[in-house]
């Protein structure tokens, strides 16, 4: 796999790192939470041949800097939007994973006929269910921590805020805490109709961080969408199986090759 030298760019007001190879339809590749272009290198180095591929750095992750201030879902969007008029792309594919794809979905929910085709592995972006436990777990912590809050008890609102909360939010550091936070907090299934473009949905049996039924309730409320399932593997099946993401990938695309 060849190494593809970061080019940079200022999107959106942040200084944003990607890399763009190919010749033919435009292609652009959306990591997950906490990750960077580096996870979507197997697809990359897939496609360039038949494809123009960009593969970005979100804001807060590898190489990027962070956003100026906590963003949301729709910031993110404003971001992608950004990044396409500047580099000029038309009608692009977009492939996600997790996080990236709640950046697809609303975009392309938002600008219905700029879209070609979408595909979605392990696509979050639906409020998950919760039992009473998180319930009672949630209102202690909020609980707790006004109380810090007020008393102007620094350093125990950071250790309450470092032992609670997902591994995703323990890990978001700076600006990125309240980033996930607002991320997290946005439920993207009213957008799911609004979808206009054929969409290929990849998800691993067992995922546990966007669940399976996720992925059959995208199935069902996007127009024009179909589900593949990975037997056995988990949120990162695409990774776990490039090959196999690939060969599926590539019967999804295959009009649109150079």
């Amino acid at each position: 796999m060849g190494y593809v030298m970061s080019k940079f760019q200022e999107i959106y007001g942040v200084k944003t790192a990607y890399e763009e190879e190919g010749s033919g339809r435009d292609v652009i590749l959306l990591h997950g939470w906490g990750q960077n272009k580096e996870m979507m290198s197997c697809i990359f180095e897939h496609l360039k041949t038949d494809f123009h591929v960009f593969s970005l750095d979100f804001p807060g992750f590898g190489e990027s800097q962070d956003p100026p201030e906590a963003w949301g879902v729709g910031d993110y969007e404003a971001f992608l939007q950004d990044f396409i008029q500047k580099n000029s792309i038309r009608n692009p594919i977009l492939i996600g994973h997790s996080f990236g794809c709640r950046v697809a979905i609303r975009y392309s929910a938002e600008h219905p006929g700029d879209v070609n085709k979408m595909c979605l592995t392990g696509a979050a972006g639906i409020r998950p269910k919760r039992g009473m436990d998180w319930y009672i777990r949630t209102y202690t912590y909020k609980a707790g921590k006004a109380v810090l809050k007020m008393t102007g008890q620094t350093k125990k609102l950071e250790e309450l805020q470092n032992r609670s909360g997902s591994e995703d939010y323990r890990n978001a550091k700076g600006v990125m805490r309240p980033t996930f936070v607002k991320v997290v907090n946005e439920d993207l299934t009213p957008y799911l109709k609004q979808i206009r473009c054929p969409v290929l949905l990849v998800w691993g049996e067992y995922d546990t961080a966007a669940p399976l039924w996720m992925g059959k309730k995208m199935e069902e409320e996007i127009p024009d969408a179909g589900l593949a399932v990975f037997e056995g593997d988990d949120h990162w099946a695409y990774w776990h199986q490039a090959d196999r993401f690939n060969r599926v990938l590539d019967v999804f695309l295959k009009g649109d090759k150079a």
